[in-house]
């Protein structure tokens, strides 16, 4: 992934030096296993320690590599170079090279989680803050993008915080689903390694045992780890989408921070654009481009063939770092948004009355007019506001079919906002689980 969408906690995780330095604790571990079983002498597995503050040499497993065409080995070559050739014999017994790669892969997937769900943390406070700062700010709610009926800022920020919360449990879960590792042998059946040398890396290594495995850990837990990864993005972009809407200049309800000296436009100076929300939408794109190629990772040949590899190599560093960058520009700007309450109200009434047409409805019915008569009635008046933006309220009241059926108290009542928003605190207790 490109410097401009990173964070370096996260691109860290995906470091080839921390990638061999996983590689060697696994290995480490396993020998002092296999020492405790007699399997090896304790003073090989001792000697393996010895490397243990070792920085590796990238540049120098690549070279080995160049002509072993196998990274692992090329790896292991490496390791025999600080731990010496005779006390490394037994590194990597009766183990086969997805042991390391798929162990590893998974404890760098788990840690990418942690990092992803300390992020989904962060915004939800955020969004939570916000929530309760607008809980009562009138704003009108739209379908189709048109004028619906009227909710509030805070109710918006609500329904995301409650979708980041999911979220947080789906992460959760996905991280719980990948953490686990394989040290099985060449086709996953112990033939030539004790099942309890998986069991001490696994423990060492914050993971647990893959029930079954073959050559390779199963590819469905990688595909619904990423299929998260997706759903997640998915969720950035629908309040990223939300708040590019508010941006607008007809709307302008709420808007990114425009800090001092920033530039909207290279040819317009009067732009204030949602490029933070653009991007975020651009970025949920490519988090969740990674999630096909994981599912169709799943269906391997036989035991194990490589077809998956190429894939994870890149979906794991980029999916990760993009989503954690997307989480963290997405957190700065729930943060630090505008919101403008008067443009909320002003654009309630653009069409005056009009969002109350529901209630009129509802009460003509309840006062005996069939709901096909009750209907023509309110969208005759509603349509009369839609084309010369005159006042609902005062159609409705000019209306003898109207009036013979409601009286003007009734009519005017039916234009109460606290009628629309009278459930908000009912709505944020089972939200917030607070009142």
């Amino acid at each position: 992934m490109i410097p401009r969408y990173s964070r370096p906690d996260m691109v860290a995780i995906w470091d080839p030096a921390t990638k061999f330095r996983i590689w060697y604790e696994i290995e480490a571990h396993a020998c002092d296993a296999m020492a405790d079983l007699g399997v090896i002498p304790r003073e090989n597995a001792e000697a393996v320690w010895k490397a243990k503050d070792v920085e590796f040499d990238v540049a120098r497993i690549d070279e080995i590599e160049a002509v072993t065409k196998h990274d692992v080995i090329a790896f292991l070559t490496h390791l025999a170079e600080h731990v010496g050739s005779d006390e490394a014999r037994f590194v990597h017994q009766g183990m086969t090279s997805s042991d390391v790669l798929d162990t590893c892969f998974n404890v760098q997937l788990t840690r990418a989680a942690d990092i992803l769900i300390a992020d989904l943390e962060g915004l939800l406070a955020a969004l939570k803050r916000r929530a309760f700062e607008h809980k009562d700010t009138p704003r009108i709610g739209r379908s189709h993008g048109i004028h619906a009926e009227p909710t509030t800022m805070g109710l918006t920020f609500a329904r995301f915080y409650a979708e980041m919360d999911r979220n947080l449990s789906r992460m959760r879960d996905a991280r719980a689903e990948i953490a686990t590792g394989a040290i099985s042998g060449a086709v996953g059946t112990f033939a030539n390694i004790d099942p309890a040398v998986e069991e001490h890396v696994c423990d060492k290594l914050g993971l647990v045992p893959e029930p079954i495995s073959t050559q390779v850990i199963p590819r469905d837990r990688h595909a619904a780890f990423f299929a998260t990864l997706g759903v997640v993005a998915s969720s950035i972009e629908n309040v990223a989408v939300e708040i590019r809407h508010m941006q607008r200049t007809e709307v302008l309800e709420g808007a990114e921070f425009f800090s001092m000296g920033q530039k909207g436009s290279s040819a317009m100076p009067h732009k204030k654009n949602p490029v933070l929300t653009e991007n975020l939408t651009g970025l949920a794109r490519m988090v969740r481009s990674a999630v096909i190629p994981a599912m169709e990772n799943v269906a391997l040949w036989h035991e194990r063939d490589i077809s998956h590899s190429s894939v994870e190599r890149m979906i794991g560093p980029d999916a990760t770092i993009t989503l954690d960058f997307a989480l963290a520009r997405l957190t700065s700007v729930v943060d630090k948004m505008l919101i403008f309450p008067e443009n909320m109200l002003d654009n309630m009434n653009k069409f005056p009355g009009l969002m109350m047409s529901q209630r009129v409805l509802l009460a003509l019915t309840q006062a005996g007019v069939s709901r096909e008569d009750a209907y023509t009635l309110v969208q005759r008046n509603a349509l009369k506001v839609w084309e010369h933006r005159t006042d609902f309220k005062e159609e409705l009241l000019g209306d003898a079919d109207v009036t013979a059926a409601l009286s003007k108290e009734e009519i005017e009542e039916k234009f109460d906002l606290g009628y629309h928003t009278k459930h908000v605190d009912t709505i944020f207790a089972r939200v917030f689980a607070e009142g």
